[in-house]
C-alpha cells in the first residue's frame, strides 16, 4: 500500500487531508506520486493522521514512480490543451532566445516596442478583471506571436523584455488557479528570458514572483534561497524603481514563516524604504509594489508570528486602503480579511472570525480567485480546536463547501 491508498483508507481526499495539514492540495499529490516528500516537521503530524508510526510512515514514503495523478490534480492540462501548447511556447522560446545573441545583430527591430505596449495593456485588464481567467486565452496568442517573431529576428534584447514580462503575466493567471506547476515553469522561463536581456529589475521580480509557490507550500527555506538570489540581482537594477523593496517584502513573509522575528522586522524596515522612492518607482505591471502594501504585508507577518494586537492595526488601517474596484483589490482585501478572521479564531471570538470569513469567502466567489480561497484554508486549521463550537462548525462546512 502506497501514500495514497493509506490516506483514502484513512477516509481522506486530498484536500481534507492538505487541509488537516495545512498544506495545499498539490503538496499531497507532489508526496503521493514521489516527486517531493514531507519536510521533517510535518512527518508527525502525518503519521498520527494515517495512524502510522513515524517507521511505517518512511515506508510508504519511499520513492514511487511519477505518474499522471486522475484525483483532482490541480497540475493536470486543461481539456483543450491550453497548457500543453503554452509550454510548448515557452520552452521554444526560451531555446531561440538562448541561441541567437550568439549571432551577429540585424538591423534593431523596432516591434518589440509593440509587444511591450500590449503587455502592458493587459496587466491593466488583468488586475481590472473580476475572473482573471478571462484574460489567458489573450495571453496565450501573445505569447505565440512572440515566439514566432523571435524565430524571425536576431536583435532579441528587447523581445526578451517583452517575453520575461509575459511569461510573469503567464505565471500569475497560473497561480491565481493553483496550477503551480504552470505557475513555475512560467515564472522560471521569465526569469531566464530577463537575463538573456540582462533587465535586472524584471529578472528580479520573476525570481520574486517564482518564490511565492514555495511560500504557498510552507517551504519557507526553499523560498529563503530564491529570495536572497532575486536580491542580490535587484541590487543591480535601477535604484529608483521599488524592486529590491519588494524583494525585502517577500523576505519577511518567508522569515515569518521560520519564525525568525529578527530578521523578519528587518526586511520590513527596508521594504518600508519605498516611502522614499517617487511615484514612478512602479510601472503598474510586473512591478506594483508601493506604500500602499505596507500596512498589509506587515499586518500578515504580525499574525503569522503571533503577535495578534500589533497584526490587528495593521490590517485595519490595510482594509481601510484597499478599495473595491482599484486593481487588484478583490484579490487584496479578500487576503487582509482572511488574516482578520485568523486573529478572531485564534482569540476564540468566533463571531468575529465568522463575520470576516464570511465576506472574504463573498469576495472569492465573485473573482472566482484561487488565491483568496487558498487562503481561507489556513482558517479551517485555527478552527480545530474550537470545533466542538457549533459557530466554527458551521462555518468550517461554509469553508469546505468553497474549497469543494
Amino acid at each position: 500500500m502506497g501514500l495514497k491508498e493509506q490516506r483514502k483508507a484513512c477516509g481522506y481526499s486530498q484536500e481534507s487531508l492538505a487541509a488537516a495539514m495545512g498544506v495545499d492540495r498539490t503538496t499531497v499529490g507532489r508526496w503521493e506520486r514521489g516527486e517531493t516528500e514531507p519536510q521533517p516537521p510535518l512527518r508527525p503530524k502525518l503519521a498520527d493522521l494515517l495512524g502510522l508510526s513515524l517507521s511505517e510512515l518512511d515506508a510508504l514514503l519511499s520513492p514511487q514512480a511519477v505518474i499522471p495523478e486522475v484525483e483532482g490534480n490541480l497540475d493536470s492540462p486543461t481539456p483543450d490543451g491550453g497548457d500543453d501548447m503554452i509550454r510548448r511556447d515557452f520552452l521554444r522560446l526560451l531555446a531561440v532566445a538562448g541561441a541567437l545573441p550568439a549571432l551577429p545583430a540585424d538591423e534593431p527591430f523596432d516591434g518589440a516596442a509593440d509587444f511591450r505596449a500590449m503587455n502592458a495593456h493587459l496587466w491593466q485588464v488583468y488586475q481590472l478583471a473580476r475572473t482573471k481567467q478571462g484574460v489567458y486565452p489573450i495571453v496565450r496568442d501573445q505569447l505565440a506571436a512572440l515566439a514566432e517573431e523571435l524565430e524571425g529576428s536576431r536583435d532579441t534584447s528587447g523581445l526578451c523584455v517583452a517575453a520575461g514580462d509575459l511569461f510573469q503575466l503567464a505565471g500569475e493567471l497560473a497561480f491565481d488557479q493553483n496550477r503551480y506547476t504552470d505557475a513555475a515553469a512560467s515564472y522560471t522561463l521569465a526569469a531566464s528570458a530577463s537575463r538573456e536581456a540582462r533587465h535586472y529589475d524584471l529578472w528580479a521580480c520573476a525570481l520574486t514572483r517564482h518564490a511565492y509557490v514555495s511560500l504557498y507550500e510552507r517551504q519557507w527555506a526553499d523560498a529563503v534561497s530564491v529570495l536572497t538570489a532575486a536580491a542580490r540581482v535587484a541590487r543591480r537594477g535601477d535604484g529608483h524603481l521599488a524592486t529590491r523593496h519588494w524583494v525585502a517584502a517577500v523576505q519577511a513573509q518567508a522569515y515569518a514563516g521560520l519564525g525568525d522575528l529578527d530578521s523578519c522586522e528587518r526586511a520590513l524596515d527596508e521594504a518600508e524604504r519605498v516611502l522614499d522612492l517617487t511615484a514612478d518607482s512602479v510601472n503598474g505591471g510586473w512591478l506594483r509594489f508601493d506604500a500602499s502594501r505596507l500596512a498589509e504585508e506587515r499586518g500578515a507577518r504580525y499574525v503569522e508570528l503571533g503577535r495578534l494586537d500589533l497584526a490587528e492595526v495593521a490590517l485595519q488601517q490595510a482594509l481601510a486602503q484597499v478599495q473595491l474596484g482599484r486593481g487588484q483589490s478583490y484579490r487584496r482585501r479578500g487576503a487582509v480579511l482572511v488574516d482578520l478572521a485568523v486573529i478572531g479564531a485564534k482569540r476564540r471570538d468566533l463571531d468575529e472570525a465568522a463575520t470576516y470569513a464570511r465576506e472574504a469567502m463573498d469576495l472569492a466567489r465573485r473573482s472566482g480567485s484561487g488565491y483568496v480561497a487558498r487562503k481561507l484554508r489556513t482558517l479551517r486549521v485555527e478552527l480545530r480546536p474550537v470545533a466542538s463550537d457549533v459557530r466554527a462548525a458551521e462555518l468550517d462546512a461554509e469553508l469546505a463547501e468553497l474549497a469543494a
